[in-house]
């Protein structure tokens, strides 16, 4: 996976809210990705209402 590449929301871990909740199988583009605390690496998805959120690599399927 590489920033600028366009990624769908596949699943979701951990209990969200709802609008979080609510872009399952949504599709955004990977704007940036952090180090996690052992869990993985974190990425940034925005999606084209301009939001931006933080998923796992395993929540994330390029397209």
């Amino acid at each position: 996976m590489e920033v600028g590449q366009q990624v769908r929301v596949r699943r979701i871990r951990d209990r969200v809210s709802e609008p979080v909740a609510k872009k399952l199988g949504q599709y955004g583009v990977i704007r940036d990705f952090k180090m996690t605390d052992g869990s993985g690496v974190g990425v940034l998805v925005q999606f084209d209402d301009k939001s931006a959120i933080w998923f796992f690599e395993d929540e994330i399927e390029l397209t």
